[in-house]
């Protein structure tokens, strides 16, 4: 449904984006992960026909979102990071208006202002001034904005920042209703929201798109933590004949004692054969499970990844 080919971006001599490649199908929920400054609001732009690349293109449905803009923008449902809010007209007003913007007939707008206020738990709040609206109902105020058209795409741009925490689970959950019925792209650097929203998961580290794959696949670990009671000469040895054990690290003596990590590849962790194997060594265990990987982990990984390409450019 979205195709990014080789997107690039410059301010003047600054790079923004380069060279951003991806596919995005109907019905994901897509995570664009970085860090401030990464690129992924200027990718959410010139998706969104805001901005136009300096190199490479964008399609959504088949169509160049330089040269068929308004069939594209017709398609999407945008919510920037800076909602357009008008703080002296009334939510029902606001939304009315927007519905005429994105094309929706006359005759349909009252009911698709309804079903958007229905939707996003604001439709007590329609006659209310938008100014006088604490900061959640706003981020509700710009989601129904952004869907009031019935949009097959949506693209939001970090949709809970500066929300308390509250706040922030009530569109976490919105957004995860949405996400059955249109594509979703959020655009975020908390990576908690894409743990607890997003199917898939785009990183962007100095303006490139560094990963690309299913949330699982970054956050399923591939190590398991062994403790012994002490450390051992034969351990690794021992391991390397276990189905599955890819590697064994050095041991690290901690507090619960000593620590060896277990690289293994395949589905299943090779538990049961590594218990085999210290019984027939005679190693105590005091514990032994996969290691938990989150994606926030995940990210450092390919963050020191980055930095160690780049140093030994450099070099």
């Amino acid at each position: 449904m979205i195709v990014l080919d080789k997107l690039c971006r410059n301010y003047g001599k600054n790079v923004a984006v380069s060279e951003v490649s991806a596919e995005i199908r109907k019905g994901e929920i897509v995570g664009l992960l970085g860090h401030n400054g990464a690129g992924k609001t200027t990718v959410m732009k010139i998706l969104t026909g805001y901005l136009d690349p300096t190199r490479g293109t964008v399609t959504v449905d088949g169509l160049d979102v330089s040269t068929h803009r308004d069939a594209v923008q017709a398609r999407i449902g945008y919510l920037p990071e800076q909602a357009p809010l008008y703080d002296d007209m009334l939510v029902q007003d606001y939304l009315l208006m927007m519905a005429e913007l994105r094309g929706v007939p006359a005759e349909q707008r009252a009911d698709a202002v309804r079903r958007a206020a229905t939707a996003t738990a604001i439709a007590s709040r329609m006659l209310d001034p938008i100014g006088t609206l604490s900061k959640g109902l706003r981020q509700r105020v710009g989601i129904a904005q952004a869907i009031v058209h019935s949009p097959a795409v949506l693209v939001f741009d970090e949709p809970t920042n500066g929300l308390d925490p509250v706040q922030i689970q009530s569109i976490r959950a919105l957004l995860k209703e949405l996400g059955k019925t249109s594509t979703v792209i959020l655009s975020t650097h908390i990576l908690q929201e894409v743990e607890a929203v997003c199917d898939r998961v785009l990183v962007m580290i100095g303006g490139r798109l560094v990963a690309d794959a299913p949330l699982r696949d970054f956050t399923t670990s591939r190590t398991i933590r062994l403790v012994l009671a002490a450390p051992s000469d034969d351990v690794a040895r021992a391991l390397a004949a276990v189905d599955g054990v890819v590697d064994v690290g050095a041991a690290t003596l901690e507090p619960d004692g000593a620590v060896y990590r277990v690289t293994f590849g395949g589905e299943r962790a090779p538990v049961p054969g590594i218990l085999a194997a210290a019984a027939k060594a005679g190693w105590e265990v005091r514990a032994v499970a996969p290691e938990v990987r989150t994606l926030d982990m995940a990210f450092q990984e390919l963050q020191n990844q980055q930095l160690r390409a780049a140093e030994a450019g450099v070099a």
